[in-house]
């Protein structure tokens, strides 16, 4: 039976990477610190202005996808828990000292974005040490999204240290590993101050975040995703014409008005499902249907994998 490619394989950079006894590094691998990562994103963002200004338009990267090792990752989190959320405010600040400078020099500063976005992530195939980056800009648009084009990542391998750039089609982030503790969004300032209160209320405690692709053609495989901070929220489809903050339209029509209601328990921890659609799969076993007005509870554990009429499928992640 043929072997699966692995990540590096499958986006052509395989040749890349030396063995540990053809690149002469040898020793302890040093630990990732807290400032190589603040360092790392300030950089990029450097970057992005470089690579996406013209003219007197200053253009940058809204959302960061910063990717590291598994292991590397889990060493981090259980050594500095909490950390990552104090990189992004002080690298968001970082961001706004660095725009300040070319709105003083009569450049032009304006968003794609109203928010800034970042995804701490680790994936299997990385190697001990190595960092990866990718960036969007997050451009507002309530439009049906086109499809979505390349992402332009740049990868430093251990073994060489030297930064490499290239392209990659969007399905390459399916393999990569998403952690609630390493997602945060912040709103984008126009004033280009750093808003601690605003910041508290974008990070305001959800209880879980729920993420989807869309397959209907005309949103072109699009990424939704959606934060619950009610304990009882209503999954709905399309046609669904309300907007509450407890409310998750997923635009297809695959998906039943409403289809899911979804309620956390404080007495015990726990995330309760009832399903009101046509289908609906929780880890591949399927979910009795049940009336609206007496919903049949199901355990939701967290990190589940959620089929809705066979065909969308919906991921709950912990916050």
């Amino acid at each position: 039976m043929e072997s699966k490619p692995n990540f590096w394989q499958r986006i052509g950079i395989q040749d890349w990477f030396l063995t540990k006894e053809s690149s002469g590094v040898s020793g302890k691998i040093p630990p990732l610190t807290p400032n190589d990562v603040y360092a790392y994103i300030v950089d990029k963002f450097r970057e992005s202005i470089k690579e996406l200004s013209f003219g007197e338009r200053v253009v940058f990267y809204h959302e960061f996808i910063i990717s590291f090792n598994a292991e590397d990752y889990k060493e981090f989190v259980e050594n500095k828990q909490g950390l990552f959320g104090l990189i992004v405010q002080e690298t968001v600040k970082k961001f706004y000292e660095i725009l300040k400078e070319y709105r003083i020099a009569g450049k032009k500063v304006e968003p794609s974005g109203s928010k800034w976005v970042f995804r701490l992530v680790s994936h299997p195939d990385y190697q001990r040490g190595d960092k990866g980056f990718m960036g969007k800009l997050l451009p507002d648009n309530s439009q049906p999204a086109k499809k979505e084009e390349n992402l332009r990542v740049t990868f430093i391998p251990r073994q060489t240290g030297i930064a490499q750039t290239f392209d990659v089609n969007q399905d390459i982030l399916k393999g990569f590993i998403y952690y609630s503790e390493g997602y945060f969004e912040i709103p984008y300032q126009e004033d280009l101050e750093y808003s601690e209160k605003e910041a508290i209320k974008a990070d305001r405690k959800s209880l879980a975040r729920f993420e989807t692709i869309i397959p209907d053609k005309q949103y072109a495989g699009k990424k939704v995703e959606y934060l619950m901070k009610d304990d009882d929220i209503i999954v709905s489809g399309s046609d669904e014409e309300r907007d509450e903050q407890n409310i998750f339209r997923v635009p297809s029509e695959w998906v039943n008005t409403p289809h899911l209601q979804v309620r956390f328990n404080k007495a015990d921890g726990k995330f309760y499902l009832a399903s009101f659609g046509e289908m609906t799969t929780l880890n591949e076993m399927a979910v009795p249907t049940s009336d609206i007005n007496a919903p049949k509870w199901v355990e939701l554990p967290v990190n589940s994998r959620i089929l809705l009429n066979g065909i969308i499928g919906l991921n709950l992640f912990k916050s």
